[in-house]
């Protein structure tokens, strides 16, 4: 073997950064692999590595025996003594032979065992040092296109940023820069796969976050995000101090701030909205620029109908319905939104229908309508209007109880 392979072993710790143990080990089975290989697993051998020395020593283990049956394991007693004049049946001695005399075949088996640790051991370097990093804004270099998808230089690794994960209308040339999100880590045969975004809507939190020192310090949270990638995003932001207002933090001077984020994002648009607990203020809020003039909320249903003015109805639903789609994605609401004019005629309607039904006889009336218009002018009529339309279904009911031929 080398003279000394300590020199050789903190080399490769300094320039790979692996663990001095690591190398250590990989020797020590590199060393053990080739011996195996070269006496056919015939000896019980092991390697150990001497820091003083810098090489692997390697030893064979033999039983003292009466009577040899396997000379490759066994010795007998007189020949053991003539190592250790101390030794007695049963105990196991060991022997220190030659580790360099291997074949060139037994050499190459030991690289190749060295590599393969080597390589194991900067897999799960980098494993370590990403799979704590998923939702982090990260910064790389374009180095090539696979199949559609972005190789990045991360500096400790490559990632990859899939087809899937790009927004369209960006493009890359071999040594851009590129500001992306790791999304996921996983550790497969090849090596740890780093996963990189640039649609996640993380990658808007996390340019803000690094925009403004509000938002880092606590001060102000972004409560929620809804994004489609390319074209617009809306961001919920609220307040723990009442003296910083949270959408004004984020803008910053002149705009300065959120301009720096739609710049990275390529001209992306970004509402910023102040967030509330009131659903009806937070679902006015994330509908803008359009103004509502009346919510009905449905609690169990986790549904709005918004009305809005007429004038504003496509600007509240929004090219394609974006703003609209948006909004209900970043409050968790279903959001259905009418006009003033269809609203009043979805009114209209209703209110003929109930009309038609109070005038139709009772004795023709189904029992099941007959007591939704009951349970309906109790609500709406005053008392005596309600006890007049009593006393008249109980006239109707004595009316056809009656026996006509009596």
């Amino acid at each position: 073997m080398l003279v000394n392979l300590n020199h050789i072993i903190e080399q490769v710790v300094k320039e790979k950064g692996i663990d001095r143990g690591i190398l250590v080990e990989a020797l020590e089975s590199a060393v053990l692999s080739a011996a195996n290989k070269k006496y056919r697993n015939t000896r019980d051998l092991e390697a150990h590595f001497n820091d003083e020395l810098g090489e692997v020593e390697l030893f064979e283990f033999v039983t003292v025996v009466d009577e040899v049956v396997d000379s490759y394991k066994e010795i007998d007693l007189e020949e053991a003594r003539e190592i250790d004049e101390e030794v007695e049946i049963g105990d196991s001695l060991g022997m220190k032979i030659e580790s360099g005399n291997f074949s060139r075949i037994a050499a190459q088996t030991a690289k190749q065992v060295i590599i393969q640790k080597v390589r194991e051991a900067e897999r799960e370097k980098v494993y370590n040092e990403f799979k704590d990093r998923v939702g982090e804004l990260v910064n790389g270099i374009v180095r090539r296109y696979e199949r559609g998808d972005l190789i990045i230089d991360l500096g400790l690794a490559e990632g990859l940023l899939p087809h899937r994960e790009q927004v369209p209308r960006e493009n890359y040339r071999q040594g851009d820069r590129a500001r992306v999100l790791i999304s996921d880590v996983k550790l497969s045969t090849k090596g740890p796969q780093i996963i990189l975004s640039r649609t996640h809507a993380g990658l808007v939190s996390a340019l803000f976050q690094f925009e403004v020192p509000e938002i880092s310090e606590g001060i102000v949270e972004i409560k929620a995000v809804a994004r489609e990638a390319g074209s617009r995003t809306k961001i919920a932001v609220a307040s723990y101090d009442p003296d910083v207002d949270p959408v004004g933090a984020c803008v910053g001077m002149r705009g300065s701030r959120v301009q720096n984020v739609v710049s990275e994002l390529r001209g992306e648009k970004i509402d910023i909205v102040p967030w509330s607990p009131d659903v009806g203020r937070f679902v006015c809020a994330a509908l803008a620029p359009a103004e509502v003039t009346r919510i009905y909320l449905d609690n169990e249903e986790q549904a709005l109908e918004v009305i809005v003015p007429d004038d504003q109805l496509s600007l509240a639903i929004g090219k394609k319905g974006q703003n609209v789609r948006l909004a209900a994605r970043l409050t968790g609401w279903n959001i259905d939104i009418k006009s003033e004019t269809r609203a009043a005629e979805a009114a209209k309607d209703v209110q003929e229908e109930t009309d038609e039904l109070r005038e139709t006889p009772a004795d023709e009336m189904p029992s099941e309508e007959l007591s939704d218009i009951e349970a309906a002018d109790a609500e709406a009529a005053p008392e005596s209007v309600s006890e007049e339309l009593k006393e008249a279904t109980e006239a109707n009911e004595e009316g056809s109880s009656e026996d006509p031929s009596v």
